[in-house]
């Protein structure tokens, strides 16, 4: 890569160098801004989003070195699909389209984190935004949404940052107004 450790990330496999951290703050954690100003610069990074495989039928993933010890990650989109319903737990995080469009549907409704298994939501607290290259967004802790590629032809590509690291993955089925509790997932089982 041509820019200076602290300007660009590393791909943790298939390029040669160390980890640094982004913001050139080790041991700090780092802010929702600073994930998303991360994402952003990472999305721009032509060479390195070009080096994403993309497969015609499911996600493809290129994990990274994000700042101050966050987790990052390059996903390829392809047509017509999507994340489903989930959570990041207690991390904190932002994401930005790198190529094509993204939309997300959120919950603008904090939701309890445990003892429960469904949840009946109420009116207005759905949210939609579309996220065309260029446009992302920086999240908290226990944000609820799902995110698509609803194009019929063409791939999206993203850029992904979470602090700390996740920890799980809580996974939702939705009908209507009601949220379920389907799956709790942790690292091993994504990485």
């Amino acid at each position: 890569m041509s820019a200076t450790p602290s300007a660009t990330p590393y791909v943790s496999a298939g390029h040669d160098g160390s980890a640094h951290p982004a913001d050139g703050r080790p041991g700090t954690a780092p802010t929702q801004a600073e994930l998303l100003d991360f994402v952003r610069r990472t999305a721009a990074d032509a060479e390195l989003v070009d080096s994403l495989p993309l497969d015609p039928e499911g996600r493809t993933w290129i994990r990274l070195d994000g700042p101050g010890g966050s987790e990052a990650w390059l996903i390829g989109w392809p047509p017509g699909t999507g994340t489903g319903w989930h959570d990041h737990a207690d991390s904190v995080g932002a994401f930005l389209t790198a190529r094509g469009e993204l939309k997300e549907h959120a919950l603008a409704a904090r939701l309890p984190t445990d003892g429960w298994k469904t949840l009946e939501l109420t009116e207005g607290v759905d949210r939609e935004r579309r996220l065309p290259a260029g446009e992302g967004r920086a999240f908290g802790r226990h944000h609820v949404h799902e995110v698509l590629n609803e194009s019929i032809e063409a791939h999206a590509v993203s850029v992904h940052a979470y602090y700390p690291p996740l920890p799980r993955i809580r996974r939702y089925s939705r009908s209507g107004h009601v949220l379920r509790l389907e799956q709790v997932e942790s690292p091993e089982d994504w990485q």
